[in-house]
C-alpha cells in the first residue's frame, strides 16, 4: 500500500475528527476558573502596592506538592508554542481548525486557574514562578514529532493522559480540598482532550496501519513530558517520581497500556514488513519499560527502607 502523505491524511481524517469534535462539545462541561480559587485567603504582596512579602510559612502545603504545582503550571504556561505546532500541523480551516481553537481555549484556563490559587494562597514564591516563567517560555516548546500529523497524535495520545494523571495525583498530595477539587476539574478536561486524540489514532491505524504503527512505535521509544525544558526538570522529576505522583510504573501501566489496547495495536490487521516490525518494536519497549520501572521501584522502597530506619 502506498503510503498516505500529510495531506491526504489530514483530508481522509476530517471526518472522523469533526464526529468527535461533536461528541467532545456534547460532553464538556463548562467551567469557571474563578470558582476554584479561595479568593477570601488572598492579601496584597510587597512591591508597588507595598503588601507582605511571599514567605515560606505563608502555606502548609507539603514541599512536594509545591514542586509538582510548579511544573504542571510551566507546563500549561507553554501553550502559546503548543498552539503554533498544532495549528501548523492541522491548519486553520474545517474540523481540524475548530478544534484547534477549542482545544487550546480549554487548555488556556488550566494555567489560569492553577497561577490565581497558587499567588492566592501563597503557595509558591511569586517572585521565583514569575522568572521560571519567562525562561521557560522564551525558550519555548518543540519535540522531534512537529512535522509529523500520525506521531504528534499519538505523542498527544500518551501526553494527555499523563497530564491527568499528574494533575489528580498531586492534587491528592495537597491535603487541601480546594486545590484538589481544581485540580481534578482540570483532569477531567485532559482526560477528554486524550479521547479525542486517542480516537483519530485509532481512525488512522485503519486508514494506514504501519505508518500509524511506526509513529506509536517512535513516539514511545522517545517519549518526553512537555515540561521537559523546565530548569531543574530532572530533579524535580525524580522527586515527583518518589512521591508516587508520577514515575515509570504508573507511565506503563496507567498510560502506555491502556492507551495501546484501546488501539488494540497487537491485532491490527494489514501491517507491511515495517509496520510488523514497529509493532515487535512497541513489545520490546513494554518489556524495557517494565524492567525499568521494577528497577525504580526497589531502588524507592530500599530508600524508603534507609529513611524509615534513620528515623527510628
Amino acid at each position: 500500500m502506498t503510503a498516505l502523505n500529510e495531506t491526504a491524511l489530514l483530508v481522509e481524517l476530517e471526518p472522523v475528527v469533526e464526529k468527535n469534535l461533536d461528541r467532545h462539545l456534547s460532553m464538556a462541561k463548562e467551567w469557571f476558573p474563578h470558582e476554584y480559587v479561595p479568593w477570601s485567603e488572598g492579601r496584597t504582596f510587597d512591591g508597588p502596592l507595598g503588601g507582605e512579602a511571599w514567605s515560606k510559612s505563608d502555606s502548609t502545603l507539603p514541599e512536594i506538592a509545591r514542586t509538582a504545582l510548579i511544573v504542571n503550571l510551566l507546563t500549561e504556561d507553554n501553550l502559546p508554542s503548543y498552539h503554533h505546532q498544532i495549528a501548523t500541523l492541522f491548519g486553520p480551516d474545517g474540523a481540524w481548525g475548530t478544534w484547534v481553537g477549542r482545544w487550546t481555549a480549554e487548555e488556556g484556563r488550566h494555567g489560569t486557574a492553577i497561577r490565581d490559587y497558587l499567588t492566592v494562597t501563597r503557595a509558591v514564591d511569586p517572585v521565583a514562578l514569575e522568572r521560571a516563567r519567562m525562561v521557560h517560555m522564551t525558550a519555548g516548546y518543540t519535540n522531534s514529532h512537529d512535522a509529523s500529523m500520525l506521531r504528534s497524535l499519538a505523542y498527544v495520545s500518551f501526553q494527555e493522559l499523563a497530564t491527568r494523571i499528574s494533575h489528580r495525583n498531586t492534587g491528592r498530595v495537597t491535603g487541601d480540598p480546594a486545590c484538589e477539587a481544581l485540580l481534578a476539574r482540570v483532569a477531567a478536561d485532559e482526560n477528554l482532550h486524550m479521547v479525542f486524540y486517542r480516537n483519530l489514532l485509532a481512525a488512522a491505524l485503519d486508514l494506514a496501519p504501519s505508518q500509524a504503527m511506526r509513529a506509536i512505535a517512535e513516539v514511545l521509544a522517545d517519549f518526553q513530558m512537555p515540561g521537559v525544558g523546565i530548569e531543574g526538570f530532572t530533579r524535580k522529576s525524580v522527586a515527583i517520581a518518589l512521591a508516587g505522583i508520577y514515575d515509570l510504573r504508573q507511565h506503563r501501566d496507567e498510560v502506555v497500556m491502556p492507551v495501546l489496547r484501546q488501539w488494540d495495536v497487537f491485532n491490527v490487521a494489514g501491517l507491511d514488513a515495517d509496520g510488523e516490525a514497529a509493532r515487535d518494536e512497541i513489545a520490546a519497549h513494554l518489556d524495557i519499560l517494565e524492567t525499568q520501572a521494577s528497577r525504580f521501584e526497589q531502588k524507592r522502597d530500599a530508600r524508603a527502607a534507609r529513611l524509615a530506619a534513620q528515623r527510628s
